[in-house]
C-alpha cells in the first residue's frame, strides 16, 4: 500500500512551474476576446470555427441534463451546471481524491457573425456540443442615382 502515495522529488520545481503557469494563462487570457471570468473549477471546453458555424464542445462526464443550463445574453454564451458526487460517511479510505464537485460556469463572447437566433445543443456521452451557425453574408446592394432635370 506504501507505493500508492506519490513522492514529490522537486517540490520547488512543482510551486515555481504553477506560478509560471498560471501567469501565462493569465496573459493568454487577457488577449482571448472570448474568456470570461469563471467559476472556481471549470470543464474543459474547445471552440471551434467552421465555414458555415462555430462549435462549442464541453467535456461534462458525470452531469445530469438536469443539473447543466445554457443561456444566451447580449451576444455571450453561458454554460453552468453542477456536479454531484456520492457522498461517504468514511472519508479516511481514501488515498487520493481528484473528481471535482460543485457548481460551475463558463462564459463565452460570441463573434458579431455568430447566428444567435439559431443556436442548439446536444449531450452525448458526458460531451456537450453547442452549435451555433454563422449569419449569411450581407450582399453590397448597389444603389441607383436618379438625375433631377
Amino acid at each position: 500500500m506504501s507505493n500508492l502515495v506519490r513522492k514529490t522529488y522537486f517540490p520547488t520545481y512543482n510551486v515555481v512551474g504553477s506560478l509560471l503557469d498560471q501567469f501565462f494563462n493569465t496573459v493568454q487570457e487577457e488577449h482571448d476576446t472570448s474568456f470570461i471570468e469563471t467559476s472556481s473549477w471549470a470543464p474543459s471546453v474547445d471552440l471551434k470555427e467552421e465555414s458555415a458555424r462555430f462549435l462549442v464542445i464541453a467535456d461534462l462526464p458525470g452531469i445530469k441534463k438536469e443539473d447543466m443550463d445554457i443561456s444566451l445574453e447580449n451576444h455571450v454564451l453561458t454554460i453552468k451546471g453542477e456536479r454531484h458526487i456520492e457522498k461517504t460517511e468514511n472519508q479516511k479510505n481514501y488515498t487520493r481524491r481528484e473528481r471535482v464537485q460543485g457548481q460551475f460556469y463558463r462564459r463565452f463572447y460570441l463573434p458579431e457573425t455568430a447566428d444567435d437566433k439559431q443556436i442548439s445543443a446536444r449531450y452525448t456521452n458526458g460531451v456537450l456540443e453547442i452549435t451555433i451557425p454563422k449569419k449569411e453574408k450581407e450582399t453590397p446592394k448597389k444603389i441607383d442615382i436618379s438625375v433631377a432635370e
